[in-house]
């Protein structure tokens, strides 16, 4: 089968507007307001993360990659022959190209992302430096049920999820997509899985609250894609970027906050917002190594090697499942 080029998936994207507006709909209208950080990675927003990964407080995208560096050869030693490697929300690729390094011996690469840009630069990246290497991009949400092609589906795979995105989802949605993975990646799947670990509340809130105001662009660019691919409605100069540690429930929340009292037009439909009122776009939990390793078995995985950094920022898991 053909590898997908630019306009195919630019097609397939384009089945995902429904559920956009379907989403801020539902959102807004709740008691607090609320937006999927799923939607921030339209092209722009997949900008402002790359460059939110190269800035001096945010801390996770270097330690996980000096730590893949350090133990990619351990890391993708259990990788089996003619294997296939499954990365959950791909980005860039940029992390995956070190464990690439070390894969000479699998078949495949199958990254799946939301965003047709991220997936199609780092195909002709990939495919460039790792010619033998089949690359095939799979556009879609990973926290959806999806099947990888036919002709992978018997092959053996391992699953890399870095980033510590697994943190975005409730301790609850993590157990739910973490089976999610292993329905996908079994009989004698592995994981390969960045976690994010707790530490001090300055270090955390610092890494979300950037002194150049990148990662408060990056936020404020989800109201600016409903402005361009909704309609015109949210003045981004009413709102301002806040980003704060929940002790309570271990997490980073990041939100969009109303300067001032106001009324929001959008698809027909008014929202109003009191001064300080927010729309909450995206949490972030931390864990600790055996709060996550609990996790992972109950939902139905078996904890394995973990690799940390020498400061306990950053961990990296591997998991295997029957």
């Amino acid at each position: 089968m053909a590898t997908p080029n630019a306009r195919e998936l630019a097609g397939r994207a384009a089945a995902a507007d429904e559920e956009f507006v379907s989403a801020v709909i539902d959102g807004l209208s709740r008691p607090q307001k609320t937006l999927p950080c799923r939607f921030f990675y339209d092209a722009r927003g997949s900008q402002l993360f790359e460059e939110i990964t190269r800035l001096p407080e945010y801390y996770p995208t270097r330690t996980e990659s000096n730590i893949l560096a350090a133990n990619a050869a351990e890391i993708a030693a259990g990788v089996p022959d003619r294997g296939v490697l499954v990365e959950f929300g791909s980005g860039s690729s940029r992390k995956t190209e070190i464990l690439l390094e070390q894969l000479a011996h699998i078949t495949a690469y199958i990254p799946i992302d939301v965003s047709t840009s991220a997936l199609e630069e780092a195909r002709r990246r990939l495919a460039a430096r790792f010619p033998r290497l089949e690359v095939r991009p799979l556009l879609g949400n990973f926290a959806r049920p999806m099947a990888l092609p036919t002709e992978f589906a018997l092959r053996p795979k391992a699953g890399f999820f870095p980033g510590s995105t697994i943190g975005n989802q409730t301790p609850v949605e993590a157990q739910r997509l973490l089976r999610a993975f292993r329905n996908l990646l079994a009989p004698g799947g592995r994981l390969i899985i960045g976690v994010d670990l707790k530490k001090d509340v300055r270090t955390l809130e610092l890494a979300y609250n950037d002194a150049a105001g990148v990662t408060a662009a990056f936020n404020l660019n989800l109201l600016a894609r409903i402005n361009r691919e909704i309609g015109p409605a949210f003045d981004l100069q009413a709102f301002r970027h806040e980003a704060v540690y929940n002790q309570r429930d271990g997490r980073i929340e990041m939100h969009l906050v109303s300067r001032k009292a106001q009324e929001i037009m959008l698809l027909g439909r008014q929202y109003r917002f009191a001064a300080g009122e927010s729309i909450h776009t995206e949490n972030s939990y931390k864990y600790s190594v055996t709060q996550f390793q609990d996790l992972a078995r109950s939902s139905d995985w078996q904890p394995g090697r973990v690799w940390t950094d020498a400061d306990d920022l950053f961990s990296i898991h591997l998991l295997t499942c029957s």
